[in-house]
């Protein structure tokens, strides 16, 4: 599904989020480089965005951009965002405590098992280490009222015009409606092993952002 829309995928998430996601990027950026990192880690990198936007905030990290998706990784090193790596979320090439940081930014959702992601991240984290995790979750009223119709009915029509693909985003509503968002994810956090978690509302509710330390 994410192969079939890679080539007009960043068009799309400019295009359905108003320019937002650069504010969400940018706003997970500085809270990555507060920790002052050396390796990161960029899981489900997709385009390499996010990728882009830590190499920005973070000009001496190294940073490592994985996905599951082989033809997101091409787009992503069209744009040189770095060094990127074909690498299953619930089964990462990497050894244990390799990173300081994890970012996962609209990926988790998509992962057949969320412990398991989570459990991968934790292991590959070394003590001291953090976990930021940038997702859609959906807002409280009244914005909610608004944003429902637009996710569900509005965003699937633009973005298959866009792409020719428009189940996958009505998968799209889908999954975010099923993602746990706040306190249920900070209990996610802590059952992996994860200390101190956080959530931020970011743009009323529509994205959270969520950090744990190790």
């Amino acid at each position: 599904m994410f192969g079939a829309i890679a080539r007009r995928y960043d068009l799309a998430n400019h295009l359905l989020s108003g320019g937002l996601d650069f504010f969400w990027r940018r706003r997970a950026a500085r809270i990555v480089r507060s920790w002052q990192p050396e390796r990161i880690l960029d899981l489900a990198t997709g385009s390499g965005d996010v990728a882009l936007s830590l190499r920005r905030a973070c000009p001496e990290a190294n940073i490592i951009g994985a996905d599951f998706c082989v033809p997101m990784l091409r787009q992503a090193r069209s744009k040189n965002s770095g060094p990127v790596v074909a690498a299953d979320g619930l089964a990462l090439p990497f050894a244990a405590e390799s990173f300081d940081v994890v970012t996962v930014a609209f990926g988790l959702r998509n992962m057949a098992s969320w412990p398991g992601a989570l459990a991968q991240m934790r292991r590959v984290l070394r003590p001291g280490g953090h976990v930021l995790i940038l997702d859609f979750s959906v807002p409280p009223a009244p914005l909610r009222w608004i944003y429902r119709p637009y996710l569900h009915h509005v965003l699937p029509w633009i973005a298959g015009w866009l792409t020719g693909e428009r189940g996958a985003y009505e998968y799209l509503g889908e999954s975010i409606e099923r993602f746990p968002a706040g306190e249920a994810m900070c209990q996610l956090l802590r059952e992996a092993g994860f200390a101190q978690p956080t959530a931020e509302r970011l743009t009323g509710g529509i994205v959270s952002l969520y950090t744990g330390r190790v």
